[in-house]
């Protein structure tokens, strides 16, 4: 039984899903790694934003949420396509361009969806999915559906105007929307410090009306905490929240960076604060999960990812006679 000195993840959410978190979470990590090795082995072309080091911001972002609810991602979304449940063969097809991903190999990373799921999904574009959202939410509110969107975006897209539009507009309409904002510290090589007025993100929330807050992106209960306060806010009418989650990325922006901006003392020290084990030994202390069992849980994950791996590899690849199909919409007549 817990207590109230106990995280709020170990009081509020049941054992269950406090497993299948962690297990998501070493899905993400394992997933990465293997798009890192796919990619070092010429089986991936192209580039893509890995997301190693940020699989609570992800995961406790997700937690609370039903596939009725909605999500719009960015460049580096893998992890919140894990995180809503996506299947790890289909994305990896995505990855290899075979006819069995999710958007038939035509989108390849930084543009796999997942519909079903409520992942309306990722974005290219720097800031591209606030709209989106936006869009959603006000879709959700018209419709009277209770569903809520949670719009993913990294700091370097708070300078945009797409965000300060997008969140004006979801406050004046006040719709049921979370702006999630995943803070690693860089956009590209550029860290916050030199390009955001403001100390904290979350704090150009006061400009639009709506609460924002800054929390620890690599503890899991805290982004879930947060999270669901943002949500039942957002369904209950109240409009918008702004959430800053402080985390980082292990490796640089894309395969194409060098990390010359970052120094090796820097990545060591949050390397240092990996949320994996993080949330593994706060299963363990609260006898929810033992050593063992996360060891075996680990284990599952490369096993799944291998699969995943082999199965894109074996996957059809698209016919070139399909090569304009999806291109174009014919009008209606």
């Amino acid at each position: 039984m817990s207590d109230a000195n106990d995280p709020w993840a170990i009081r509020k959410l049941t054992p269950e899903t406090l497993r299948e978190s962690l297990r998501k979470m070493y899905l993400i990590r394992k997933f990465e790694e293997g798009a890192e090795d796919s990619y070092t082995r010429g089986l991936i072309h192209g580039t893509m934003h890995l997301s190693i080091g940020q699989e609570a911001s992800a995961v406790g972002a997700c937690v609370g949420l039903s596939d009725s609810d909605k999500i719009t991602s960015t460049h580096r979304g893998h992890g919140h396509c894990v995180a809503k449940g996506a299947d790890m063969g289909r994305m990896f097809a995505e990855f290899f361009g075979k006819e069995t991903g999710y958007c038939r190999g035509r989108g390849g990373s930084m543009h796999i969806a997942d519909v079903e799921k409520g992942n309306l999904g990722a974005n290219g574009i720097v800031g591209g999915g606030l709209p989106i959202a936006v869009g959603a939410a006000l879709s959700a509110k018209r419709l009277n559906t209770g569903a809520v969107t949670v719009c993913f975006f990294g700091d370097g897209a708070n300078n945009e105007g797409a965000f300060h539009e997008a969140l004006n507009m979801a406050s004046v309409w006040k719709l049921p929307v979370v702006f999630f904002c995943e803070n690693n510290r860089y956009g590209m090589s550029t860290s916050t410090e030199r390009s955001t007025a403001v100390k904290q993100i979350a704090d150009r929330a006061a400009g639009y009306s709506m609460p924002g807050v800054t929390v620890d992106g690599n503890d899991f209960s805290a982004v879930a905490e947060v999270m669901a306060t943002a949500t039942e806010r957002a369904k209950a009418g109240n409009g918008p929240s702004l959430i800053e989650s402080m985390t980082y990325r292990w490796r640089g922006h894309s395969k194409s960076d060098r990390n010359r901006y970052r120094t090796k003392e820097e990545i060591a020290d949050w390397m240092d604060r990996d949320p994996i084990p993080r949330m593994a030994e706060m299963l363990i202390a609260h006898g929810i999960m033992d050593a063992q069992g996360v060891t075996a849980m680990e284990n599952d994950a490369d096993q799944t990812i291998a699969q995943a791996i082999e199965f894109a590899a074996s996957s059809p690849a698209p016919n070139l006679a399909d090569l304009t199909c999806d291109v174009y919409t014919r009008p209606l007549i």
